[in-house]
């Protein structure tokens, strides 16, 4: 499983709603989209929530590569995003852990993510590597049954050796509970065509 997400940074005196609206236009056409296990439209906005600026950056679980590639590059979508915002870099991780929150039954309004370099392994045996991944998969399954937690995410990007930890919350409220966020997203709108599929817990 892939996570994916391409953030889409706004002018500072960039009208909002204009995402919110086209959210609202086209965010069902990914409801029953193949090969999908979520999307979350995300959106930060300048001085909300101690955003510095104005974002669109959807994020992605894709179950299936093939739909990735389609979407990306096969006419599946994306060339509306290069039509009317360029083409952004598109961040992409191997998905290690996917968790179900007491949550899971409801919308969810509110998303965090936290993402860090993973350290240079200090081990000379190469054991440090695997040992940090299991205390985030540990972490990570804690703050996943916690009270307003929808669904959590644990990834790694190989490339650039970066953990990404992605939550989604069903309340504003209970997102404050992610202390370690580095970013707070609002989440106007979520597609789940293949939520009741996501493995659960570690991913080997």
């Amino acid at each position: 499983m892939y996570a994916a997400q391409y953030e889409i940074t706004l002018p500072a005196d960039y009208d909002m709603e204009i995402i919110r609206r086209r959210v609202a236009t086209y965010g069902h056409l990914f409801d029953d989209r193949a090969g999908l296990g979520l999307k979350a439209y995300l959106i930060r906005e300048r001085g909300v929530d101690g955003s510095p600026v104005n974002q669109y950056a959807p994020f992605y679980l894709w179950s299936d590569t093939g739909a990735m590639a389609h979407f990306l590059v096969g006419g599946g979508g994306f060339q509306a995003i290069v039509r009317d915002f360029g083409r952004p870099v598109v961040q992409h991780w191997t998905v290690v852990a996917t968790l179900a929150g007491p949550a899971r039954h409801t919308v969810p309004v509110t998303a965090t993510s936290r993402r860090g370099p993973v350290p240079t392994d200090p081990d000379p045996a190469g054991t440090g590597l695997a040992e940090r991944i299991e205390r985030e998969i540990a972490e990570v399954t804690n703050l996943a049954g916690r009270d307003g937690v929808h669904t959590a995410v644990l990834a790694v990007d190989p490339r650039h050796w970066q953990l990404l930890r992605f939550v989604l919350w069903a309340t504003s409220e209970a997102a404050g509970q992610d202390g370690e966020a580095t970013e707070r997203y609002a989440v106007p709108h979520l597609s789940v065509p293949g939520l009741a599929h996501l493995p659960e817990g570690r991913h080997w």
